[in-house]
């Protein structure tokens, strides 16, 4: 089902406006947003596609699926583009790690995409660490050995799959992330590249050396035939064409890098956090990576007319998706809309805390065994208690990432910028001020991952001559400041600490 596009731009100011088309593929859904070069939305189309869950911890899509509709979303947005209105540049973004194999003379996945949330690889993980090689992964790729990133997921396809090793070392075989695949097939299967930011959560990527890494290669044994050209996140990576018209596809990034794009995070200390299925810190360190001493990632931020920026990140790997399971699993709201007025409907959640490991911990706890738990349960709890504890999970899981980020990077921070589709709530973005004692602002269009590709595309295509004209691009709604007091605030954090440690305890 379409998401209907709608228009904001008058035809009289047609033909002083470039248009920046971006392509945003998505964990749950595809969309497509046209964007004019002042960050207005002139058209929009968004498709939801299948998820599959064969396993417990086994997340998949189909990839086939996955170019439908990309292809339908893209041609429904431009077609609802005001009349006589173009393109000027595309740009592709990504969620990031998850992982597809394909054959190079069809173009078909050899195996579904295994995504970033499976776990079916913790084990070979667990293996690798035991061995000691975490130290040597950590020093080239800034990531911890865990199954979230893709290298161990492109080893168990070539594994598993019959032939797929064999054929992989022939050349016969192509890997990519989204990015990658989406590319392939807009370009006719004459392009196999992806950018910086993509690359680095592969896991085989050395984020110094900026290329891939044959001890990494080795280790993993992935054949160095399947992978991409790696280029910069402004690169003109190829053309695509639609109705008869060629665009140039002129910016790659991850969906995490991009929204850092979109807020604007290009100075050292800067941060966003965006609120999808899963909840994605990231904080621009500047040229020269930090590594943290809390587990957390360093990563390529992005390398923009010819500058890398690194990044520090956190991640958990549930925020929406909790809601969604309230809604779908539980079945105790019939929307996600209705979480807001619930929250507010209780002075508090009278002791409930929810820890929602529903596909294991992310930073900076990293425990793919844990599962999901719900404490401090009475007869006198109700559907209110347990919807406003999983809303304040997310505010706890943030406040943790960005505490051990201000240690890592030794930088305080006044104002966390957030997007995504749970910062329309505004209970939560008082909550989240609140426990983590900052400001926090959304920008005026919520969706920065797509806003931050097109902007990207604006700047490889030479609509936007430089960072600093996309700087003035977003503008930002109010601030909302903390209203708790700080004692309140760490009573609570006690509170979710205990919780934590003691899901961790017994997932073990």
């Amino acid at each position: 089902m379409y998401i209907r596009p709608y228009v904001e731009i008058h035809n009289s100011e047609l033909h002083m406006t470039d248009f920046l088309l971006a392509i945003d593929q998505g964990t749950t859904s595809t969309r497509a947003m046209i964007f004019d070069d002042q960050g207005q939305v002139a058209a929009m189309s968004q498709m939801p596609f299948s998820q599959s869950f064969p396993h417990d911890g086994w997340v998949e899509h189909d990839g086939m699926e996955i170019i439908q509709t990309v292809t339908r979303v893209v041609e429904q947005a431009l077609a609802d583009l005001p009349a006589g209105a173009s393109v000027s540049a595309a740009g592709i973004t990504n969620q990031r790690e998850t992982t597809l194999i394909w054959d190079r003379e069809t173009g078909v996945p050899v195996y579904p995409a295994i995504v970033w949330q499976d776990r079916r690889t913790a084990g070979l993980c667990h293996e690798m660490i035991e061995d000691g090689l975490q130290a040597m992964v950590s020093e080239k790729t800034g990531l911890l050995l865990d199954p979230y990133f893709s290298a161990t997921k492109i080893k168990w396809i070539l594994d598993h799959v019959d032939g797929a090793r064999a054929r992989a070392d022939k050349g016969e075989l192509a890997f990519g992330t989204v990015d990658s695949f989406i590319l392939w097939h807009l370009t006719g299967g004459e392009v196999h590249q992806t950018d910086v930011t993509n690359a680095s959560r592969t896991m085989l990527f050395n984020i110094q050396d900026m290329m891939w890494d044959m001890d990494l290669l080795r280790l993993f044994e992935v054949p160095a035939a399947l992978l991409p050209q790696v280029k910069a996140s402004d690169h003109h990576f190829g053309d695509m064409t639609m109705f008869g018209k060629t665009i140039p596809i002129t910016a790659m990034a991850g969906d995490q890098q991009a929204a850092l794009i979109g807020q604007n995070c290009f100075l050292p200390g800067q941060v966003k956090c965006t609120y999808g299925t899963g909840g994605f810190i990231m904080m621009n360190v500047g040229d020269k990576p930090v590594r943290s001493q809390n587990r957390l990632l360093t990563t390529v931020a992005y390398k923009i007319q010819g500058e890398v920026a690194y990044a520090l990140e956190g991640s958990f790997f549930c925020a929406g998706s909790a809601v969604q399971w309230l809604r779908d699993g539980l079945k105790i709201i019939k929307n996600v809309e209705e979480t807001e007025e619930l929250a507010r409907s209780t002075d508090s959640s009278n002791g409930v805390y929810m820890v929602p490991a529903l596909t294991g911990l992310g930073a900076p706890h990293w425990n793919p065994a844990a599962r999901g738990s719900l404490f401090g349960l009475t007869r006198a709890t109700g559907v209110a208690e347990i919807v406003r504890a999983t809303l304040e999970s997310v505010g706890f899981q943030t406040a943790d990432l960005l505490t051990a980020m201000q240690q890592d990077a030794n930088i305080s921070f006044e104002v966390l910028k957030v997007d995504g589709g749970m910062v329309e709530n505004g209970w939560l973005l008082q909550f989240l001020a609140d426990i983590m004692q900052v400001g926090v602002v959304r920008p005026q269009v919520p969706e920065t991952t797509a806003l931050g590709i097109s902007l990207l595309a604006g700047l490889g295509s030479g609509v936007f001559g430089s960072v600093n004209e996309l700087s003035m691009v977003c503008p930002y709604l109010n601030v909302r400041l903390p209203k708790l007091g700080a004692s309140d605030v760490m009573t609570q954090r006690d509170n979710w600490a205990n919780a934590v440690k003691s899901t961790c305890y017994y997932s073990r």
